[in-house]
């Protein structure tokens, strides 16, 4: 019996022996086949050439620069192969003596650890004609690679800067959300450039390797290119950019030359910058002298810009006011200043304007028709209606983080105030002062709502890649303001063109135009002060913004021109020459036809 149970032990013992043999030479092969190519085979991301940038005649406005990085084996710190690092490090100073020792010894202890098996990233650019002496050389160094590595560069310099945005070294905040990032090195971090940048990063290509032992390469097992060749075409004309540049020259704020249809021609934003210094990286005292300046050179101020509008919101309240509890017979006798809540609100001019209706209010620009005119309408029909036309909430425009404005009302102050609206709030709302902030951005698309009844989406792109950009509306007005809306047109046109308009005498355009002067004040008027001082006898940042935006040709709108100078005074004089200057422009160009 003991021996029966000792031979069933025995053959147990070695059928399941035979079993798990069976198992780990037949069944688990593709396991262990699988986990040994693991070992063996390593995949190698590449990193795609970013795509090109140009205008509406495809002139480059953002390349890559061709050159090259340099990389260095990683472990070689490590005290057995120290020497190793040094003497890598010494070939590649004496082959490219201008390198900088301490930077490429910080840039490889960033990246080495136990960890990572990867070549170090120590020189991430050096241009083509410097590479190509050494370039054999380097590669023949085991412990070096040299990697085609492109570098961004802005062939129009500081010109529409704001728009085109600029690309500079990922951060680990970069990185933490796009772990592309991580290969790619660059990411685009304003304007067009940030907005667009998952389409012009592209996707990487992928390199399939054999390894040895010691991560060196056997065999190469297959090559997939990258997805690259993005291309995105824009609507800008590049060289009416520099033109408007240098009508600005001197002068600080925005500029918005935009097809009534939503495609912007041209955008500036004053004072601008060159916009390789973030791609080469600037000094301390660079960075510290641009961020520090009052003119803000950094902010975008088309979007990021926010302005009291003064009376380029009139046309806009005009039509509110004539097609909700007035009509466009309905009219004011302005002596020039009203009496309203213990305070005493002024219109611009001494006299008054007398007896005023709608088209003499916007064409001449009556404070005192709008003060009265608020008190019949009152905060509530105002806020609303302004929000509906386009106020107080992004255009859409294609650029990053757009900043909406306020269109302030009794809710808003008492959310974010905590106090009651009072009604002289009503009355300096209705003349685009008090809390009322707009972007230039806002005025000029609020603009083309004026030249055709429909609010455009902003936009900067024509082409990506061969997918065209459709320009959108949308259709905000009512029945009763469409039918109304040439009462204001006329206004507009008269603001231009008659005797008494407020831009008449500061114009010498070629084209029939129609528009809306503005003069914005940043410190307000104590009540006390019986004559006010004139715009040029302020200190410079006492002084006014000074609005002016505008359409044309009237009768049939195909452009609309806004233009904001900070500090400027009143907005005719500041900013009437250079309307003209740019509508003129148009017409020798091409862009407008007349009819």
């Amino acid at each position: 019996m003991k021996i029966k149970f000792i031979i069933f032990v025995f053959v147990s013992i070695w059928l399941a022996l035979i079993v798990r043999v069976f198992y780990l030479a037949v069944e688990s092969n593709s396991y262990y086949s699988r986990l040994s190519m693991q070992n063996t085979i390593k995949h190698e991301q590449i990193a795609p050439v970013r795509g090109e940038i140009v205008d509406r005649y495809n002139r480059p406005v953002a390349i890559n620069k061709l050159g090259f990085k340099i990389q260095i084996a990683p472990h070689l710190l490590l005290k057995k192969h120290k020497n190793e690092f040094n003497e890598t490090l010494s070939f590649l100073l004496k082959a490219l003596p201008d390198l900088d020792k301490e930077k490429i010894i910080k840039n490889y202890r960033k990246k080495d650890s136990y960890y990572n098996h990867n070549f170090i990233d120590v020189v991430h650019f050096i241009p083509y004609e410097k590479m190509m002496p050494v370039y054999s050389m380097l590669n023949l160094q085991k412990n070096i690679k040299v990697l085609p590595a492109p570098k961004r560069y802005y062939p129009y310099k500081n010109i529409a800067a704001h728009m085109i945005g600029y690309v500079s070294r990922a951060n680990q905040k970069d990185i933490d959300k796009d772990p592309l990032l991580d290969l790619i090195g660059y990411t685009g971090k304003t304007g067009l450039e940030k907005y667009y940048n998952s389409y012009l990063q592209g996707t990487p290509g992928v390199k399939k390797i054999k390894v040895n032992a010691n991560n060196q390469e056997v065999e190469e097992l297959s090559y997939k290119s990258p997805d690259e060749e993005k291309k995105l075409k824009l609507t800008l004309d590049m060289e009416l950019q520099k033109y408007i540049s240098k009508l600005f020259k001197g002068k600080v704020g925005a500029v918005i030359v935009m097809n009534v249809d939503g495609s912007i021609l041209a955008a500036g934003s004053y004072p601008n910058y060159d916009l390789n210094i973030f791609v080469s990286g600037m000094s301390y005292k660079m960075y510290d002298e641009l961020s520090s300046s009052l003119d803000h050179p950094f902010t975008n101020k088309m979007t990021h810009g926010l302005y009291p509008p003064g009376s380029t919101i009139k046309p806009l309240l005009g039509l509110l006011y004539i097609t909700t509890d007035l009509n466009e017979h309905w009219s004011v006798d302005c002596r020039s200043n009203l009496k309203l809540g213990g305070r005493t609100f002024r219109c611009w001019k001494k006299k008054g304007h007398r007896h005023t209706n709608i088209t003499k209010a916007i064409r001449e620009s009556c404070d005192d028709f709008f003060y009265k005119g608020s008190l019949v309408l009152g905060n509530k029909k105002m806020s609303a209606g302004l929000r509906r036309y386009g106020f107080g909430k992004k255009t859409g425009i294609d650029l990053p983080n757009e900043f909406i404005g306020v269109v302030p009302s009794r809710e808003w102050k008492l959310r974010k105030y905590h106090k009651i609206w009072n009604i002289g709030e009503t009355a300096n709302m209705a003349i685009g002062q008090g809390d009322f902030l707009v972007t230039p951005i806002q005025i000029a698309r609020e603009t083309a709502l004026m030249a055709t009844g429909k609010l455009p989406t902003p936009h900067f792109v024509s082409l990506i890649g061969d997918k065209e950009y459709k320009s959108s509306y949308k259709n905000v007005l009512n029945k009763v303001e469409l039918k109304k809306l040439p009462v204001i047109q006329k206004a507009m046109y008269q603001v231009c063109n008659s005797p008494h308009g407020t831009a008449t005498n500061y114009l010498h355009v070629k084209v029939k135009i129609a528009g809306k002067t503005g003069t914005a004040q940043v410190i307000g008027i104590k009540q006390d002060i019986l004559k006010r001082k004139k715009e040029h006898e302020l200190s410079y940042y006492k002084r006014s913004h000074a609005w002016f935006t505008t359409y044309g040709p009237y009768k049939h709108p195909q452009y609309v021109v806004t233009v904001m100078v900070e500090h400027g005074g009143h907005g005719g004089h500041a900013a009437g020459s250079i309307v003209s200057d740019i509508y003129n422009r148009l017409l020798e160009l091409g862009y407008i036809k007349k009819k």
